[in-house]
């Protein structure tokens, strides 16, 4: 896990050593151990180190026999011992023992196919002096950053692992994409490709990207198959082998490791596994809460008993004071999930004990684990039962109407389940998944701001997403659509910001491309089975975890953001959003409008209030920042 930063100037302008440090130094937490740097011609490359495998020989930037190609590269490569062995059977020298190294000669035998052999998580850029080419790539699923721009004046081209580096950049201008907060406000993130800024973009997914001379070039080179025809063998036998090897593999490492225990059936699991494979006790972190609403310590007990783990555990009261100026440092964009704040209290007490720790995410996208999905498959079935001019006529009309009670559980509620009756699938999941939406979004957004979107709409924008997958089942859709867009744009944000916040490396073993491949091959019912969702995965792992891992309600991380607005966050709230300077991205009205609705008790904004605080704050920090120009240190190369 590290921090990797570069860029390239125009033809008759020098490199500056000042303005790679800068955008290196912005990055110190992801890589305290180390820093590298190199200069050819019109390209810098830096790079901030947290050394994980081969701790004396894998500094970076590193580069081939003759040093005609040179890498910065921020990841972990699982399979990178057997690719040394085929490309030293095709006699190429290695010096180090890293995997860094291998993906430099790897690209000299396959170019820009690399990121297809490689199993892992990873962002790298690669310099090619003999062709006079950059190429970038991320990872199948985006579990690591990877920031570009080709608009920032100086540069012809930068890159960066967060945002934070490009900003240190003396021509970065740091106009405002509107749209992106517009969607921000709908869906809690900015998603990929898109930055909050307008001349910044993020690698998708499964992307590389490749900078010649005279054109730049984005390139997929990885997509899930939900369609292909499953091979017959047992598929909770193949499950389980390939979950053991996705475990084992992630348990390469030359400093301290252990894991991430929730209590739930994903991070048990991999504690499971790990204890069948790791030839020494294996270390397991929780956080219980005061609040026992929130506490799941109980659970993750039971696994430590079961495989007498060396545990370590924290029972907090979360303080929104203790994390407000954290979450804002590190989340370089407006980010509103709230479950990065006991995300970040996990991940500082880790720390102080490992530098690598094994998590459960991905498997709810991988293996239809979530409630949403169930009620989704549910709502389509209940859909075909009626014909369509009676869904977009009478049940649209009663969804309109139905009362909207938010001081009631869940169940009781039926204006959204009348609103989604009368939708496609896609419109009902942009529903489901949205915070601000359609009047409510339009309502909250400042007049100018409303007027430069010229009619762009994140409902509409998300639907196409939808539409490219409407071949497929309704569960299939759903995760197709989640894989490209909630599981980068939330999940993994929020797991690498955190851990990194900490420098701290988070490994999910779930989201081996293998390992998806299959879930994604087979049909439906093997995940949802009847009310039971994550069904194979579940049977797959039944010999390994105790039934009430198995049978218990999934519970996330949360935080009483609801009693928080009414309390320790009032002050807050007034003095990040009901400010006159707000006003260029919302209605201070409505702004107000819903925070004294929150204030009643009978409405639960507490949502929407939160985005709102993000944008607030992140707002702030803006103001704070400063875009002085680095003093230039010309390098002769």
């Amino acid at each position: 896990m590290c921090g990797i930063a570069g860029y390239v100037t125009p033809e008759n302008s020098m490199v500056s050593r000042s303005w790679l440090r800068a955008m290196c130094d912005r990055m110190f937490h992801r890589g305290p151990d180390g820093y590298g740097e190199f200069f050819d011609d019109h390209v810098a490359l830096g790079h901030r180190r947290l050394s994980i495998i081969d701790l004396s020989g894998g500094a970076q930037p590193l580069g081939n026999e003759d040093g005609s190609i040179q890498i910065v590269f921020n990841g972990e490569i699982y399979n990178y011992v057997e690719l040394q062995r085929d490309l030293a059977r095709r006699g190429h020298q290695f010096r180090t023992k890293s995997d860094t190294e291998v993906i430099v000669h790897l690209y000299e035998e396959v170019g820009e196919r690399v990121p297809e052999y490689l199993n892992g998580m990873f962002a790298f850029a690669i310099w090619d002096a003999g062709k006079r080419e950059l190429f970038l790539a991320r990872d199948r699923f985006g579990e690591k950053p990877l920031y570009y721009s080709a608009d920032i004046p100086g540069t012809r081209f930068c890159f960066a692992s967060e945002l934070k580096a490009l900003t240190a950049l003396p021509g970065f201008d740091p106009k405002l994409n509107e749209r992106a907060v517009a969607d921000f406000l709908s869906l809690s993130y900015v998603p990929d490709p898109h930055t909050i800024y307008a001349h910044v973009h993020k690698l998708p997914p499964g992307h590389s990207l490749m900078l010649r001379k005279r054109a730049l070039t984005v390139r997929r080179y990885w997509k899930l198959n939900f369609e292909a025809a499953h091979s017959g063998a047992d598929p909770v036998e193949e499950v389980r082998s390939l979950a053991a090897d996705s475990v084992q593999r992630r348990m390469i490492s030359d400093v301290p490791l252990g894991a991430f225990l929730s209590g739930g059936v994903d991070s048990s699991a991999v504690v499971a596994m790990m204890t069948g494979s790791a030839s020494h006790q294996v270390k397991t972190f929780s956080i219980g809460f005061t609040n026992r609403d929130f506490d799941e310590l109980e659970y993750a007990r039971l696994i430590v008993e079961r495989y007498r783990t060396e545990h370590y555990e924290e029972v907090v009261s979360p303080s929104i004071h203790d994390t407000l100026g954290t979450l804002s440092e590190h989340f370089d964009e407006p980010f509103g999930d709230a479950s990065a704040i006991p995300m970040l209290y996990l991940s500082r007490m880790t720390r102080r004990h490992v530098t690598v720790a094994l998590s459960g995410d991905g498997a709810d996208e991988i293996f239809g684990g979530y409630r949403r999905y169930y009620f989704g498959v549910l709502e389509e079935r209940l859909r075909q039962r009626f014909p369509e001019w009676f869904r977009k006529s009478v049940i649209k009309v009663g969804g309109k109407y139905y009362p909207k009670f938010d001081y009631l559980p869940q169940m009781f509620r039926a204006k959204t389940l009348l609103t989604n009756l009368a939708a496609d699938i896609g419109n009902a999941y942009f529903t489901s998944m949205s915070t601000f939406r359609d009047g409510g979004l339009r309502r909250v957004l400042s007049p100018p701001l409303r007027s430069s979107l010229n009619n762009y709409c994140p409902r509409r924008s998300f639907a196409e997403r939808f539409q490219a997958v409407s071949h497929l089942s309704p569960l299939a859709q759903m995760q197709a659509v989640d894989i490209e867009t909630y599981l980068p744009g939330d999940i993994l944000v929020k797991t690498d910001r955190t851990t990194m916040a900490y420098s701290l490396e988070s490994r999910p073993p779930w989201l081996d491309h293998r390992l998806a491949e299959l879930a994604c091959r087979l049909p439906m019912s093997v995940h949802l089975h009847g009310r039971e969702r994550k069904h194979l995965f579940k049977r797959a792992m039944t010999p390994l975890l105790p039934e009430p891992i198995l049978t218990r309600p999934k519970m996330g991380f949360s935080v009483p953001l609801a009693e928080w607005f009414r309390t320790s966050l009032k002050p807050v709230y007034r003095e990040a959003v009901l400010q006159p300077d707000m006003e260029e991205y919302l209605s201070l009205t409505e702004a107000r409008r819903l925070w004294v609705q929150h204030q009643t008790g009978r409405h639960d904004h507490s949502r929407k209030l939160w985005n709102l605080l993000m944008l607030g704050l992140w707002h702030a920090r803006q103001r704070r920042r400063s875009f002085e120009p680095v003093v230039e240190e010309a390098v002769a190369v």
